[in-house]
C-alpha cells in the first residue's frame, strides 16, 4: 500500500510519542498545523504531529465534485446509506501510518488518534479496531461511523481507551444530537468518553483546544 501524504511536525527531537490527526471533508494536511504551537505539551516530552492528506474522490452530496474527502458522503442524514466500502479503505491506510510510527520507535501506547469532522469519524473507526492499546481517541466535531458494527468489530485491546469527544452547540454540518448519539453508544459499550460541548458551530474554538491539550497531557504522562 502507498502511503499517504503527510505533513509532519516535531515539537522536539527524538519524540517519544505521536498525534496523528486527521482533517475534514474539503479540507488538508496542513489544515491543523497551526494548532501545533497553541499546544503546551512539555511535560510529555517530545511529540511528533502527523497530518495526513485523504485522498481526492467525488462527492455525492456535493454535486460529485472532487475534493479531498476520507469517504463519500451520499445523503445529508449522516446515519444513513454510508460509504462503508470508502470507510474501510480509509482506515487502511490510516493503519498503515500507525504500523510506521511503530517501526519509528513510537510504541502503541503512545499514539493518539485524533481527527475532525470525517477525521474525527476516522479516528473511531480505525483506533477501537486497533490491535494494539492506544494512548487515546480524540474526535471534534464528529461522530461514530458505521456505528452498528462496532461492538462486533472493536478489539479488546483497546476497550479501555480514553475518547475525547467536543462538538459545537450550533454545528449545521453534524448535528450535536449526531454526536450526543456516538457519545451514548460509545458510554453502553463502556468506553471512559471525556465529553465537551461549545458555542460554536461546525469549528474548533480556543476553550475546546485548551481542554484538548489538557486530555492529551493526561493520557500522554
Amino acid at each position: 500500500m502507498t502511503l499517504l501524504q503527510t505533513i509532519e511536525i516535531e515539537t522536539a527531537p527524538q519524540p517519544t510519542a505521536t498525534v496523528l490527526l486527521m482533517h475534514g471533508l474539503g479540507a488538508s494536511a496542513d489544515d491543523f498545523v497551526p494548532v501545533v504551537p497553541e499546544l503546551d505539551l512539555d511535560g510529555v516530552g517530545p511529540v511528533r504531529f502527523v497530518f495526513p492528506q485523504a485522498p481526492t474522490m467525488a462527492v455525492t452530496i456535493n454535486g460529485g465534485y472532487r475534493m479531498p474527502s476520507w469517504y463519500d458522503i451520499k445523503v445529508t442524514d449522516l446515519g444513513r446509506e454510508e460509504d462503508e466500502a470508502g470507510l474501510r479503505a480509509s482506515r487502511e491506510a490510516i493503519e498503515a501510518l500507525i504500523e510506521r510510527e511503530k517501526q519509528r520507535g513510537i510504541p502503541a501506547g503512545r499514539i493518539v488518534l485524533a481527527g475532525f469532522s470525517q477525521g474525527c469519524a476516522m479516528a473511531l473507526l480505525t483506533g477501537l479496531r486497533h490491535g494494539e492499546r492506544l494512548a487515546g481517541i480524540a474526535g471534534l466535531s464528529g461522530y461514530l461511523p458505521i456505528a452498528s458494527t462496532t461492538a462486533a468489530e472493536r478489539q479488546p485491546a483497546n476497550a479501555d481507551v480514553p475518547i475525547f469527544l467536543a462538538h459545537g452547540t450550533r454545528d449545521g454540518v453534524v448535528p450535536l444530537a449526531r454526536a450526543e448519539a456516538s457519545r451514548d453508544a460509545l458510554n453502553a459499550l463502556g468506553y471512559p468518553v471525556e465529553w465537551h460541548t461549545y458555542p460554536m458551530e461546525h469549528t474548533v474554538c480556543p476553550p475546546e483546544v485548551r481542554d484538548f491539550e489538557a486530555w492529551l497531557r493526561r493520557v500522554l504522562a
